[in-house]
């Protein structure tokens, strides 16, 4: 699966058939070969990292140092990043809540680190709904500006339960209307090969406990 970190988050996936989704969670589109494009957006993602950088006065550099820095599960602080409302799940009317904060736990690291995790908790529902849809996860290529910051890039297979790579940086949208014209240029029946170069690759142990509350408390949240 791809997930792109922008303004908005998106996770996507390529199968040959879609089912139907009656809740409208998983948008349905076709990829270029005549495949399907199953597709899941939320709407905060790096802004959540530019908000909480702003919260705690400090550059998105020193957010990723306060959010390593702090234990998995900042020490029972938990953010629900609906900012902006949420598409998925669909709560226009929401906004974002700091859960669990009390004297011993209230420091900017534990803050930074629920902000990275509930950003990545947001993205792991629209995991989840395209695996309601029998997409299978093997590993998420991750991708989009939010890509860049460290602590997203190491706790991303943690929250998310499988690896993760990051393309190497280069002109992919450049890259993949040439290779459609020179597909077209062509007629052959396959697109021409377009191999991914990883520039980034992290593995780790999942630790669900981080979306178990999550969850919880993402329930609490205003619809």
């Amino acid at each position: 699966m791809v997930v792109s970190i922008g303004t908005s988050g998106v996770v996507s996936a390529r199968a040959d058939q879609l089912r139907p989704d009656p809740s409208g969670t998983v948008a349905g589109f076709a990829d270029a070969t005549g495949r399907r494009l199953p597709l899941v957006c939320t709407l905060n993602a790096s802004r959540v990292l530019t908000s909480f950088a702003a919260l705690l006065g400090v550059d998105f550099d020193t957010l990723s140092a306060l959010a390593l820095s702090a234990p998995a599960g900042a020490e029972g602080v938990v953010v629900v990043p609906y900012l902006e409302g949420e598409r998925t799940p669909d709560r226009p009317g929401a906004s974002g809540a700091v859960h669990g904060l009390g004297v011993r736990n209230a420091r900017p690291a534990n803050l930074a680190r629920a902000a990275v995790e509930g950003l990545l908790c947001g993205l792991a529902d629209g995991i989840e709904a395209l695996e309601q849809q029998g997409l299978p996860v093997r590993r998420v290529l991750l991708v989009g500006g939010g890509a860049r910051s460290v602590a997203v890039r190491d706790l991303a297979p943690r929250v998310l339960g499988c690896d993760v790579a990051v393309p190497a940086d280069d002109e992919y949208v450049a890259t993949g209307a040439a290779r459609q014209a020179a597909w077209a240029l062509s007629g052959d029946a396959d697109p021409p090969g377009w191999p991914v170069r990883v520039g980034d690759a992290r593995c780790a142990d999942a630790e669900p406990h981080v979306r178990e509350r999550y969850r919880e408390v993402r329930e609490l949240t205003e619809r």
